[in-house]
């Protein structure tokens, strides 16, 4: 059997959490990866070591709701590693409010980067899969597009995700384009603290709590999610396409 050809791919907001767990897990699968991010400084120490271990790594400093920065970074990556067939779309905020107070700035600034910034980047890389005949595109949803108190505009925009992969890949299915969406649960990062803080608990106490309603009766890690990833983004994965997979540690509509 041969081996599968080596691919290239954009993973956005790659700097930390998540998104950094799926910079390292595609890297050590053998791809390409360009890691796009607003604070590229965060992203050095990490990078240096994937490629110490022989990985192909580099990284961008983009806002990915800007048009022609998410263009123009798209391009550079085409440029320096080859045309990016794989494009994880994880960049993401959350401005945590109840809907009644909730300010229209914090409405927007969530939208703009999950989903304006989701389009651009994936309007701009179509026509790189389209010529390779061949593409994944992963949105990082949420368990919260099920909808959470205090988090309308997360809640709506994640939910905007479905819509999404599941009009791309009937649009472009026929082009050997897939397009899923990957919505984890509770999964620890930085962001986990600011959870806990919110609730008025300490980590240990709000992870405690949240374990006692996940049937493996553990939070998840950012490996969880990279490794649903790295199989999306794979050569097996070519008869997966519209759907929503939780990695949650159970059950979820």
């Amino acid at each position: 059997m041969s081996a599968a050809p080596s691919r290239t791919a954009i993973v956005t907001g790659g700097a930390r959490g998540i998104g950094a767990g799926i910079v390292a897990r595609l890297a050590r699968n053998g791809m390409s990866v360009a890691a796009i991010d607003l604070d590229v400084d965060a992203l050095t120490d990490s990078l240096e070591r994937l490629r110490a271990g022989g990985a192909k790594a580099i990284a961008l400093k983009a806002d990915v709701t800007d048009e022609c920065a998410a263009r123009n970074a798209v391009s550079e990556v085409a440029q320096r590693l080859g045309p990016p067939v794989i494009l994880v779309n994880n960049a993401g905020v959350a401005r945590d409010v109840d809907l009644e107070i909730m300010a229209i700035e914090d409405w927007d600034a969530v939208h703009r980067v999950h989903l304006r910034g989701a389009f651009l980047m994936t309007q701009a890389a179509i026509p790189f899969m389209r010529a390779e005949k061949w593409g994944r595109i992963i949105q990082i949803s949420s368990i919260s597009a099920q909808g959470h108190a205090g988090r309308a505009n997360y809640c709506a925009a994640k939910s905007g995700m479905h819509g999404f992969v599941k009009s791309l890949a009937i649009e472009l299915g026929m082009h050997g384009i897939t397009a899923n969406a990957v919505a984890p649960g509770l999964i620890v990062t930085r962001m986990t603290d600011a959870t806990a803080a919110r609730r008025g608990l300490s980590l240990h106490e709000h992870l405690a709590d949240a374990t006692l309603r996940i049937p493996v009766r553990r939070p998840g890690k950012p490996e969880d999610v990279a490794a649903l990833v790295a199989f999306l983004a794979g050569e097996e994965s070519g008869f997966v396409s519209g759907q929503v997979i939780y990695v949650a540690g159970g059950p979820h509509d």
